[in-house]
């Protein structure tokens, strides 16, 4: 799913393309994709683009009269930009909007349709989008720690809910987590003043990071093209079992529904093998509780 980074560098550039222009049409090849009925797509035509913005981890794209065209990648939507009139892709295409210098296409490579466009009237409408969480990038430490506090749970579950944090989803929160040196699971009540410090620190050294990175990428090929979460140069996420960058250790993982938080023991949790619940449950007693353990039990497998 796009999360913060990948989702300010869209919003960059189609400022650049859109803003001013005034819109020709939408096309619909998947009439899924569009989840409201007023106002009707056809009142877009003709309007003026005014804005486009980031709210969480959507993308709204607002006209002079106040009409909003609000956009959910989900985990598979894509933006492509195409020459006007550009044609919908075949599978993929969901939508067109038409401007006089190009078309933006929305894309998804799956078969469960989730990415959604809402059309709305009035700006006081946006906030049935808007989650509430505080955006990272603009938070004050006392802010930060307020929001970490607010509620307990495990700081993985701290950093993605959007209603704590604005734009942080499962790829960059494992970055963070491993940048600040922390397990995943702990608690968000147990942090010191001095942890959450760090933590925001990290925070803001990833999101601000990659946003830097992908802007640049983008710059060099003219259009985001390949929006992933897992991406080189990560340093845990995606990497299961591969060679941590910091102290060369393997990167372990739990799995959890459709999801998983990846992370290095060494660097993370004092050497403790986090249990997976998948695992833990089939294994009960045996399961490893460091990673030494876990290469002994593989080589007796193997012997």
């Amino acid at each position: 799913m796009p999360e913060l980074p990948d989702v300010s560098v869209y919003v960059e550039l189609l400022a650049d393309r859109l803003v001013g222009q005034v819109i020709d049409g939408m096309r619909f090849a998947s009439p899924f994709f569009l989840r409201s009925v007023d106002p009707p797509p056809s009142e877009l035509s003709g309007q003026r683009i005014a804005s486009v913005e980031r709210l969480g981890k959507r993308i709204v794209i607002g006209t002079d009269a106040e009409l909003f065209a609000v956009i959910h990648l989900m985990v598979a939507g894509r933006l492509r930009w195409l020459a006007p009139k550009g044609k919908i892709p075949g599978k993929l295409g969901l939508c067109a909007l038409d401007v006089p210098t190009g078309t933006l296409v929305v894309t998804e490579a799956s078969t469960k349709k989730r990415a959604s466009l809402n059309l709305v009237r009035g700006r006081n409408a946006l906030g049935a989008f808007d989650r509430g969480g505080l955006e990272p990038l603009t938070s004050t430490l006392e802010s930060f720690t307020d929001v970490v506090r607010r509620e307990r749970h495990t700081l993985k579950r701290t950093l993605t809910d959007p209603r704590l944090f604005s734009g942080i989803g499962n790829a960059y929160s494992d970055e963070i987590l491993h940048q600040a040196r922390m397990s995943p699971v702990t608690l968000s009540d147990k942090l010191s003043d001095e942890d959450i410090a760090k933590l925001r620190d990290a925070t803001l050294a990833v999101l601000n990071g990659w946003t830097d990175r992908l802007r640049q990428e983008a710059k060099e090929k003219g259009w985001p093209e390949k929006v992933t979460a897992f991406r080189d140069g990560m340093a845990v996420h995606g990497r299961y079992r591969q060679p941590c960058p910091d102290c060369g250790k393997p990167v372990q993982r739990i799995r959890y529904a459709e999801n998983e938080t990846n992370y290095c023991p060494t660097c993370q949790t004092h050497g403790k093998l986090l249990a997976d619940r998948g695992l833990s449950r089939l294994l009960h007693g045996d399961w490893p509780k460091t990673l030494e353990e876990l290469e002994e039990k593989k080589a007796q497998s193997r012997g």
